[in-house]
């Protein structure tokens, strides 16, 4: 019998949650309109996860109830089991273990995370295949783009739906991911309505001042600076 066989395989339902509450459809609607920048501000400068991040393409935007995954470094299993498992409009929120010079996705883990509904992918660690990403048109945010491949150990554990901090945030099931141009917020599930309230009222506002501005007002007077 060879050493492979001898390898014991990690039963990975003791470490995937499928039951998660997610946020309310209206919510993420709502969250849909706004800046990524404004939510992290409406909420006490919240959630902004590593500038590191970035889109794949710069047209990418991301909105949804987090779906969230720790991966073994160097390993993508667990995503696919990730795309087998999230509902449509989830957003996957990946953990790599902090490994991240490898490409653990690509074209065809877009094309099936697309075909099940899914609002996108979040992962701390390297895509490839970014013109076909950005082609395919499911909005990826990564650390950057690695052409080298992952492998797929079935004993190597990892977990669905568990926290995972991605920079200094943390990261749980259901939470609200926005990304935009300029980073990604995840702001708390329990939070989210009144964030995306407070964000809405500041974008209102900030179209005021600028009317303002536009009008003569500067904003050192606008804002009683000195």
């Amino acid at each position: 019998m060879s050493a492979a066989n001898n390898v014991k395989e990690h039963d990975s339902s003791t470490t995937i949650r499928a039951d998660i509450e997610r946020l309310d459809a209206r919510v993420i609607e709502a969250a849909r309109r706004l800046p990524a920048a404004s939510l992290h501000e409406a909420g006490g400068k919240i959630g902004a996860l590593p500038m590191a991040l970035k889109p794949v393409a710069q047209n990418f935007r991301i909105c949804g109830s987090a779906f969230t995954v720790h991966s073994p470094g160097g390993d993508n299993l667990w995503l696919h089991r990730a795309i087998d498992l999230a509902q449509p409009g989830d957003v996957l929120v990946v953990y790599a273990s902090g490994v991240y010079e490898h490409g653990y996705w690509g074209e065809i883990m877009t094309t099936a995370a697309k075909v099940k509904g899914l609002n996108g992918l979040v992962i701390d660690g390297c895509v490839r295949d970014a013109d076909l990403l950005e082609q395919i048109g499911f909005p990826v945010f990564s650390r950057g783009l690695s052409i080298r491949g992952t492998g797929k150990d079935y004993g190597a554990i990892g977990w669905l739906n568990a926290p995972v901090m991605i920079g200094n945030v943390v990261v749980s099931p259901g939470d609200l991911i926005v990304g935009d141009r300029d980073g990604i917020v995840a702001v708390p599930r329990a939070r989210a309505a009144d964030v995306v309230e407070k964000a809405a009222k500041r974008e209102t506002d900030e179209a005021a001042i600028c009317k303002r501005i536009e009008a003569g007002e500067t904003t050192m007077q606008i804002y009683s600076f000195h």
